[in-house]
């Protein structure tokens, strides 16, 4: 009797990209009897959370880690797309001897990889197993890295020094400056590797992408768009985060949320690798007082280089002794403080939520929308400028405020947008929206749902080795 399909799944490092691909890898599983083999390159121990989470996966799913590869002979500060490149590069030796095994125990049908594991296609294709690209963000995204060998031909200049906007097939006009990070120095190395793997994006049987049509019509009807070599799209999401988490550190604030009027919090976390400058923090926090709106805040150390925080983690001796002097007490009664982590879906899924200030990460976008709570964008990397943009002008599910001359969002400007959002026509606008998407979000996971018809489309070519 034949074995049951099997798909590895190269992932990048960061559990913003490992939480959709195990979302993803669970529906292959649950409904269609698919399994999956997390293959994950590393360049050094992997972080306890992401131990504890890979531990837990469910039956049919397992993972193997990497020996760990060197960057010894990287300068300090090589950007992260370059790195997580670099790192697949450098564990295809590994990634081989593992395939070697899995071709033979399993019934190998695909290579899954995400935004920057490209080069792990020449292995799979070695073992005649077929590529695939899940991207784990937008389709506006998606459909940038699709047109950037063009555009790259097109244009002489940086991108931001383009008098005029962007315009990516599908998608609203992006001022170059709000394009991702890593195309921000075309010189630069991270930009060379972008380019790389998009380009050999071409060579994928068809890429999955977290996103559906309702959040991102324009942008996935040009990917859809039938064209020469290109391989087929297909959106499945949102896929987020399910199963409760029952974190001790998470029950005291859910219990202060129980405690507050419904629809009048503001949730605020900027994900798990972003962190503000001390200035920054220090005017969020007199904002957040002076809105006198209720708050629940996810506070990290400043850095004074806000950035990913995928390769380290800061630790501080008092959690919350950065904070302006007499700010805990003074919002005793409104606001509550939690260091480093809480329950973000338990808080957006919460009654007393009313609205999201995030740094608009994917997998947190898409979390609001499943959840219909309104946002304030805050973007501080990779491609969260283009995000922003997205759910302020394309979708209107957000409001953004605006930085003054020195780079930073002033507290009376903060106090305006929270109070616009949780008080004012605009966010009243805004809720709406985001009600009709919420509504949107569950239709197309129903049984018969886009998102769930496409990922048994995916799932049926996987089984044919199509």
């Amino acid at each position: 009797m034949e074995k049951n399909p099997h798909i590895a799944i190269v992932p990048s490092p960061g559990m913003g990209h490992l939480i959709p691909l195990v979302e993803f890898a669970k529906k292959l599983k649950d409904n269609h009897d698919i399994g999956a083999t997390f293959i994950i390159p590393n360049d050094g121990p992997l972080s306890k959370s992401q131990y504890v989470f890979l531990d837990a996966l469910p039956n049919g799913l397992n993972y193997i880690v990497l020996p760990p590869v060197s960057f010894d002979d990287l300068p300090q500060d090589t950007q992260m797309e370059t790195r997580i490149s670099l790192m697949v590069t450098r564990s295809l030796d590994s990634l081989r001897e593992v395939f070697k095994t899995l071709v033979v125990e399993k019934n190998m049908v695909a290579l899954f990889i995400d935004l920057f594991g490209s080069d792990a296609f020449d292995v799979a294709i070695e073992y005649g197993v077929a590529p695939y690209v899940f991207f784990p963000s937008t389709a506006m995204a998606l459909s940038l890295f699709l047109y950037l060998p063009k555009l790259d031909q097109m244009v002489s200049c940086e991108y931001r020094d383009l008098p005029e906007p962007v315009q990516i097939p599908g998608c609203i006009p992006v001022r170059g400056i709000d394009l991702l990070d890593p195309v921000q120095d075309r010189k630069n190395d991270a930009y060379k590797w972008v380019l790389h793997n998009a380009k050999r994006y071409m060579m994928a049987k068809g890429i999955v992408v977290n996103s559906f049509k309702e959040l991102e019509g324009g942008a996935l009807e040009a990917l859809q768009k039938e064209e020469p070599g290109k391989p087929k799209v297909y959106p499945v999401g949102p896929l987020v985060q399910s199963g409760s988490s029952s974190d001790v550190e998470g029950s005291d604030c859910l219990k202060w949320l129980d405690g507050q009027p419904c629809g009048s919090v503001l949730y605020i976390s900027f994900g798990s690798g972003g962190t503000l400058s001390s200035a920054q923090l220090n005017e969020l926090a007199m904002g957040l007082e002076l809105s006198e709106q209720r708050f629940i805040w996810v506070v990290r150390s400043p850095n004074d280089q806000p950035n990913a925080t995928y390769f380290d983690s800061h630790g501080h001796k008092d959690p919350l002794g950065f904070l302006p002097k007499g700010f805990l007490e003074r919002t005793k009664g409104t606001g509550f403080v939690v260091p480093s982590w809480a329950p973000q879906a338990q808080i957006l899924s919460h009654s007393s939520t009313s609205g999201f200030l995030t740094h608009c990460g994917w997998n947190s976008i898409l979390e609001t929308v499943v959840h219909g709570v309104p946002v304030i964008a805050w973007p501080l990397y990779a491609e969260q400028k283009m995000n922003a943009v997205s759910l302020n002008e394309g979708m209107k599910i957000a409001l953004r405020p605006t930085k003054g001359e020195n780079g930073i969002v002033s507290r009376v400007e903060i106090a305006r947008v929270v109070k616009g959002l949780l008080e004012g026509e605009e966010g009243k606008a805004i809720r709406s929206r985001m009600r009709d998407l919420k509504e949107a979000a569950a239709n197309v996971l129903s049984k018969d749902g886009c998102s769930t018809k496409t990922l048994a489309e995916v799932a049926s070519k996987l089984k044919n080795k199509d």
